[in-house]
């Protein structure tokens, strides 16, 4: 249904915004760059990206509200209903998952009695399931307004929500003091962060996110090679479990495949490389 126009921000709330959104506006060549801040500047207003919000990006930098709709329906950090002070994310995808995520966004659904994306009544916390935190090693992993909360279980995650609540003081694992939803969104508008110490605070990558580049360098250890070149042993002692692996990898003249679905290892598909009547030249040594 056709909606009337939205309210205009209240005199003085529009002439601080105004003196905002010029300092951000002056930080780009194009106006229309600073589009992006300037939702996190509106969302510090109102814990939410408004009609009134949008309205307001709209005219400070010459576009239409359809444009701004656009990029605000667009990316998840922008709010579109009244939100709490702290934005709990539990991340849900494969391996925070199967690590305990599933279990504990459940627990804290019946916890809370809210849903995805949904506030409690007093307006302290929404709880939202979200793909990924870039932190895989620290799975499962919980977000408080975007500081981490690693290696978490239901029962951790409970106390972390409650004392949220009780207005207790919570400390992240990693990275800055926490703050309420409205001041993430307007120091991600690009204003300083007031926290003491915390552009100081950082969160270094775990182990698991290093041992790549560690074995990429040879600080790995003196065994650096994880297998051989292919087509010939590797020059270490294998491991233990390595003759299992390596009967399947490379069976030998009697071995039967087993009945397997298309496209698996036992039951190989031909490739360009294998197949003369579709050739597609040759196939490098990644792609085989």
């Amino acid at each position: 249904m056709p909606q009337l126009p939205a309210p205009a921000y209240p005199a003085d709330v529009l002439a601080r915004l105004e003196a905002d959104a010029k300092e951000v506006i002056a930080r780009y060549p194009g106006s229309r760059s600073a589009l992006l801040p300037l939702l996190h500047l509106v969302q510090s207003e109102e814990g939410y990206v408004s009609r009134t919000g949008m309205a307001f990006c709209a005219d400070q930098l010459g576009l239409t509200t359809a444009e701004v709709t656009a990029v605000a329906t667009f990316y998840t950090m922008y709010r579109r209903r009244p939100s709490g002070d702290y934005q709990v994310g539990v991340c849900t995808n494969t391996l925070c998952a199967v690590m305990g995520g599933d279990a504990i966004f459940d627990r804290l659904k019946e916890h809370l009695g809210v849903g995805n994306d949904e506030t409690t009544d007093d307006g302290k916390v929404t709880l939202e399931h979200i793909e990924c935190n870039a932190a895989c090693d620290f799975a499962p992993v919980v977000m408080v307004n975007w500081e981490f909360f690693d290696n978490q279980t239901p029962e951790s995650a409970t106390r972390l929500v409650d004392d949220l609540i009780a207005g207790r003081t919570v400390e992240p694992t990693r990275g800055a003091p926490l703050c309420t939803y409205k001041d993430t969104a307007r120091i991600l508008a690009g204003f300083p962060d007031p926290r003491p110490g915390a552009v100081e605070a950082s969160g270094g990558a775990g182990a698991a996110s290093l041992i790549g580049l560690k074995l990429a360098r040879g600080e790995a250890g003196p065994q650096t090679r994880v297998v051989g070149p292919r087509g010939e042993a590797p020059a270490d002692e294998p491991q233990k479990g390595a003759e299992h692996l390596s009967s399947h990898a490379h069976p030998s003249p009697g071995h039967r495949p087993s009945t397997s679905p298309s496209g698996t290892q036992d039951n190989p598909q031909k490739t360009s490389a294998s197949d003369p009547e579709h050739p597609a030249g040759p196939a490098a040594e990644e792609g085989e």
